[in-house]
Order: structure tokens, then C-alpha cells, then sequence
């Protein structure tokens, strides 16, 4: 029953990766990397120049599984009341009553995440790490499921703020999606407006099913040799200065389950490790994505 599982996940998740690669052509394993990172419960990080897609595969995504969807578009003079949402008095009642913020949906788009200030980007920590808020010390549930999906545009770019290393390290994943190929960017000259196909497209998974294949993700089986493989990851990368914390060594294990549910797989294997590895390592560590690599090399397979 576990292999069938495992095999009907697959075969329905393989099918969602190909209706987003209609959306954003040239980037299968971007989506790939994206679709694994909100089966292992991950919040996402886009980052690259603008124009290259990152909010459109963020609406897509949204929009693929039929979830709750808002966009805040990240600017120096957002406040954190605006993303959370604020107590404001009510003369008839007498008493003040919460009123609440875009924070309160399935999918947040924070669109542009690092234009706005480090106070602002912090009012996200509780949500994206404990599925509430608190205002004026009274705590708010936020829907289940809460996913944030960012984006970011490089640091070298004017009114840019600097991501907190806190912030970071609550995103299972960073990706970058770059221009697409010559093939795919002539597909997307001669073809469909991308705003319009995505207008017209319908959910292809619920949120039921979604859950499910979540649930068995955690359910995949870890050896004993592949927790040593990965635990001598995190000491590598810890060797030389800032490296993964606990919660990043939780991070890659949930990616690399994930990773072998969508292969079919009921147990994780070292090349799923691998394949999500530099996505949940490379924001978190001293070097980024070239030190996430190199680690790969160092770190032998049991």
C-alpha cells in the first residue's frame, strides 16, 4: 500500500510540475524544487532579478492548488501593522476589536520582500515559524494551511534591505529561476500572454489531496547510514564558521523526504539528499551556493 501511495503521488505530482512548466517555460527544475518545497511544508524564497518570473510562478503555484491567496507588495514605508493587521477602537461596543492584516491566508505573496525594512520583514518570523500572530499581546491563528512565498531582488540593487539571517532560516528553500533558455524565452516571444494563461487556470490539486501527500512525505522511511550522511553535512558545514542550525538539519531531511515521494520512492536515498541540498543549505551558511556544493563534494556517502 506504501509503494502505491508513494507511485500515485508521483504520477499526480509529476502532472502539477508539468502544468506549471506551461506557466513558466524553461524552468522545470525550479518548479520542481518548488513544488517539493511545499510538499515538505516549507516556506519559499524566489530571488533573482526582476522580470525573470518569480512572481508569476508564485501566483501559479497558489493557484495550482486552489488555496487562499493574497499579494503584499513589499515597500520602504510598510509598516508591520499593514501585514498583520491592528486593533482599532469601535465607539459603539466601547472596546477595540482586531482587525486582520493579508497575513490571514492560505498563500502570502510577500512580493519584493527586501525593499522594505528589517523591522517590517520581522513581522513575519512568528507567523512563518508558529502559524499565529500576536497584537497587543492577544495571539491570532492564522488558516491551515499558511505558506509564505517571497521574493526577492538582489541585494546589489538601490532600496534594497538586507535579509536577516533569522528571516532566512525560515525559508525551507531559496531558488533562483534566472532567463530561460534560447528555445524556451522563443516559445515564450511567439506564444500566449503568461497573465492570461495564468487568468484561466484552474486548481489542479485540493488542498485535501495536498495534505495527504504531505502527510505521507513525513511518513518516509530514514536509514540509519542516510542520518549519518546527513548529519555529516551539518558538521561539515559547520567546520568553517556559520553553518546549518537544528532547524536546517530539519529542513534538509523534510526536502530530501519530500524529494523521494515525488520520485515514487517510500525511503529516502542519498541523491535525494543531493538534489535538495544547495536549495535548503545555500541561504544559510557562510559561501551560500558555492559552499553548498563544495559540501557535496567533501562529505562522502556512507
Amino acid at each position: 500500500m506504501a509503494t502505491q501511495n508513494a507511485e500515485l503521488a508521483s504520477q499526480q505530482l509529476d502532472a502539477l510540475v508539468q502544468s506549471l512548466s506551461l506557466i513558466l517555460l524553461g524552468k522545470p527544475e525550479a518548479i520542481k524544487l518548488a513544488v517539493c518545497c511545499l510538499l515538505a511544508r516549507g516556506h519559499l524564497l524566489f530571488e533573482d532579478q526582476p522580470g525573470v518570473g518569480k512572481t508569476l510562478l508564485s501566483q501559479a503555484l497558489a493557484q495550482s492548488l486552489g488555496l487562499q491567496f493574497r499579494r503584499v507588495q513589499f515597500t520602504s514605508d510598510l509598516l508591520p501593522a499593514d501585514i498583520l493587521g491592528a486593533s482599532i477602537y469601535d465607539r459603539e461596543a466601547g472596546s477595540f476589536a482586531f482587525h486582520p492584516g493579508p497575513v490571514f491566508t492560505q498563500v502570502l505573496l510577500a512580493d519584493e520582500i527586501n525593499r522594505a525594512t528589517p523591522k517590517t520583514q520581522s513581522a513575519l518570523l512568528e507567523a512563518m515559524e508558529e502559524g499565529k500572530v500576536t497584537c497587543d499581546g492577544v495571539p491570532h491563528a492564522l488558516p491551515v494551511p499558511f505558506f509564505v512565498i517571497a521574493t526577492q531582488n538582489p541585494s546589489t540593487q538601490i532600496g534594497t534591505f538586507m535579509l536577516p539571517e533569522s528571516q532566512l532560516d525560515r525559508f525551507l528553500m531559496r531558488l533562483a529561476l534566472g532567463v530561460p533558455d534560447r528555445a524556451a524565452e522563443r516559445l515564450m516571444l511567439q506564444g500566449e500572454d503568461r497573465r492570461e494563461m495564468l487568468r484561466s487556470m484552474k486548481p489542479f490539486m485540493s488542498w485535501s489531496e495536498l495534505a495527504k501527500w504531505q502527510q505521507i512525505a513525513r511518513q518516509i522511511h530514514v536509514s540509519e547510514p542516510l542520518l549519518d550522511y546527513v548529519q555529516n553535512l551539518l558538521a561539515a558545514s559547520r567546520s568553517s564558521g556559520q553553518g546549518l542550525s537544528p532547524r536546517g538539519g530539519l529542513a534538509l531531511l523534510a526536502a530530501s523526504k519530500a524529494w523521494a515521494l515525488m520520485a515514487g520512492r517510500v525511503m529516502v536515498l542519498p541523491e535525494d539528499v543531493q538534489a535538495v541540498a544547495v536549495a535548503v543549505m545555500g541561504h544559510r551558511i557562510a559561501g551560500g551556493l558555492a559552499h553548498a556544493a563544495s559540501l557535496l563534494e567533501e562529505v562522502s556517502i556512507p
